[in-house]
């Protein structure tokens, strides 16, 4: 699997987001999400960036548009929301119609390496969508340039410990297409971009209370056996690498120089 393979539309909707595989997603995170942590994260991170109303704000990786919908009905703000996964995309449409949000909210496929605006965010989320991105130099240094000065960037994702790592968690890497750093090593290329005020903090502890509690949500879903079992053995792998140190999650915040 090539660096550039990883981050195609068709990779992703024909592997881990096949639409079948989003809903249970959805069934675990909660409803309209599909990220760790569900509304109640989404709730505690958008309100600390403490944004005025009518702001605008990029939710780059959308998803079910389960944090756009909060930003806008919770707090007021205009959200232009972009996917690469359109069986993603497809879902959220269908969603964002019957929230009634759509003249606060724009859903749209797109690349975040392919962004072409300047200045036009007051801010920038993401929610463990970096993983799938190879570049990301090119990355930051875009998401720098689309931000106001005095923009925020507000995001989550996967990390890892430093290398080297066991078999089965390189395995586990190669197997996903995911392109994993340290946190220390997302910092430094959060300032390489241009951004201050960075603060880059390892929340594995929280990943491990979340994920606990999603397995016992788990336990409770209404799905034949072999498919509760299957998700339970993978979201049993996942604390398993967290709790060994290998899988990290971190929490990022930076601003962009004024």
């Amino acid at each position: 699997m090539t660096e550039e393979t990883r981050v195609t539309q068709d990779f992703l909707d024909s592997s881990q987001y096949l639409e079948s595989s989003i809903l249970q997603y959805e069934s675990i995170y909660g409803e309209d999400f599909v990220s760790p942590g569900g509304r109640e994260l989404a709730l505690e991170m958008i309100a600390g960036m403490a944004l005025t109303p009518d702001s605008r704000v990029l939710d780059v990786g959308c998803g079910l548009g389960g944090s756009a919908f909060v930003m806008a009905g919770d707090f007021g703000l205009q959200v232009d929301a972009i996917d690469l996964s359109r069986n993603m995309l497809a879902l959220a449409e269908r969603k964002l119609a019957a929230n009634g949000l759509a003249d606060r909210v724009s859903l749209q496929w797109g690349d975040c390496l392919e962004l072409d605006c300047s200045e036009r965010y007051d801010a920038i989320y993401s929610r463990d969508v970096f993983l799938h991105i190879a570049d990301k130099t090119r990355l930051f240094t875009v998401l720098n340039a689309a931000l106001k000065p005095g923009g925020q960037l507000l995001f989550t994702d996967y990390c890892c410990a430093a290398q080297p790592w066991s078999d089965e968690f390189s395995a586990y890497v190669q197997g996903r297409g995911y392109i994993l750093h340290t946190t220390d090593e997302y910092a430094e290329m959060i300032e390489g971009a241009g951004f201050e005020q960075i603060d880059a903090q390892d929340v594995t502890h929280r990943f491990i209370e979340i994920l606990r509690t999603e397995l016992d949500r788990i336990e409770s879903l209404p799905l034949p056996l072999a498919q509760r079992d299957k998700l339970r053995h993978s979201w049993r792998q996942k604390l398993e690498r967290a709790e060994t140190g290998h899988q990290r999650w971190g929490l990022f915040s930076a601003v962009k120089a004024s």
